[in-house]
């Protein structure tokens, strides 16, 4: 039976997924993979003819019920074709089961989950190795937002991003959620997403241009979501770092180990996977003796197109922030009013979490 990989491609209106799609078919085609894709079901019964702003209740919930009927089924079908495949298999969902939720009320979403009787922390955590949202152009590349090709979208650009937002925050908690914002051209966005399936699947990918700066949060930051994280480094051979997390996030812990190889001065392989509590805590008498655990608040949030993290450090270094974000060659950041930049710290090793665990930082 061939290894199978799902990958969710998701996000706001006019975001780039079916540009993405092509090109995630072709590069990874290219590397000896199988690639298939599941269509947007929601689109496919719009074109249809479904009415899903119908004003009729009845004919709406059976409609949004069917359609997560047919996601759940149609990615089994995909599925059980793949694993007869004799190469290894990329599974690209175009959007996901959660992305159904943004368009319901809570209540309604709860019950038309409980009557296909799957949790919804099933649905989002553990269905998927990977959910990749790219952020819409109607946030941070205006003048790129079009609905004419796709006839059944119709948002506005208010409407587009707040939809955009509403699914990354239906999507938030999954473990390996990735929020691909709009560089200063679609090119890179289009390499960022080639970029995080390589990593999911285990195979050498360029190092990020990852920028760091020492910042002070001088204001409230909107729309930002919150995870409280705890990161321990264990015991790894040379060139290897391996480390766990718990994450938590409306009272709901999620467990990761990630270990990281440098294979040349510019590449490198990440695998990220799920473990269990049991899984964890067995892990954690491998922890690194010399480095104590990081214990921080990141808060997530988009200004301007771009994607940041601001990391909070509660212990070690309480009151010390660190704001991250992914950068193409010549991308510039765009800070916010509510983010006061102290230094650049990109490259400085001395401010590495690994580092951070060693020893108090000392400015």
């Amino acid at each position: 039976m061939s290894k199978i990989t799902k990958v969710v491609l998701t996000g706001g209106p006019c975001a780039g997924k079916t540009t993405a799609l092509a090109k995630v078919v072709e590069h990874f085609s290219n590397l000896g993979y199988q690639v298939y894709t599941v269509p947007e079901v929601p689109t496919m019964f719009a074109v249809g003819g479904v009415d899903y702003l119908t004003k009729n209740q009845s004919l709406f919930y059976q409609a949004e019920k069917a359609t997560l009927q047919m996601q759940l089924e149609i990615e089994e079908r995909f599925a059980s074709i793949a694993a007869e495949s004799e190469k290894p298999v990329l599974l690209v969902c175009d959007r996901g089961t959660m992305d159904i939720s943004v368009y319901l009320t809570p209540e309604t979403w709860q019950a038309i989950t409980q009557e296909v009787d799957i949790p919804i922390d099933k649905l989002r955590d553990s269905r998927y190795d990977a959910v990749l949202h790219l952020v819409t152009a109607a946030d941070g590349a205006a003048e790129f937002y079009t609905t004419s090709n796709n006839e059944a979208r119709t948002e506005g650009v208010e409407l587009a991003c707040t939809l955009d937002k509403k699914l990354r925050g239906a999507w938030t908690g999954h473990p390996h959620l990735r929020v691909i914002s709009n560089s200063e051209n679609f090119e890179n966005k289009i390499r960022r997403v080639l970029r995080e399936i390589s990593k999911v699947l285990g195979i050498p990918e360029p190092i990020e241009n990852e920028r760091k700066f020492m910042v002070e949060l001088v204001g409230e930051i909107p729309n930002a979501i919150e995870t409280d994280i705890v990161q321990t480094y264990l015991m790894s051979e040379p060139g290897t770092v391996v480390r766990l997390r718990k994450r938590m996030m409306n009272g709901k812990y999620v467990y990761l180990q990630t270990t990281t190889k440098t294979v040349s001065e510019n590449e490198r392989i990440e695998t990220e996977r799920n473990i269990s509590y049991n899984q964890y805590m067995s892990m954690m008498a491998l922890a690194d003796p010399t480095r104590q655990s990081i214990h921080k608040i990141r808060k997530s949030f988009i200004w301007e197109g771009q994607y940041y993290e601001l990391d909070q450090f509660i212990d070690p270094n309480p009151g010390f922030s660190v704001l991250e974000m992914d950068s193409e060659q010549g991308e510039e950041p765009k800070f916010p009013p509510f983010i006061k930049v102290i230094k650049d710290v990109t490259g400085n090793t001395k401010y590495y979490n690994i580092n951070l665990a060693v020893k108090t930082l000392y400015n």
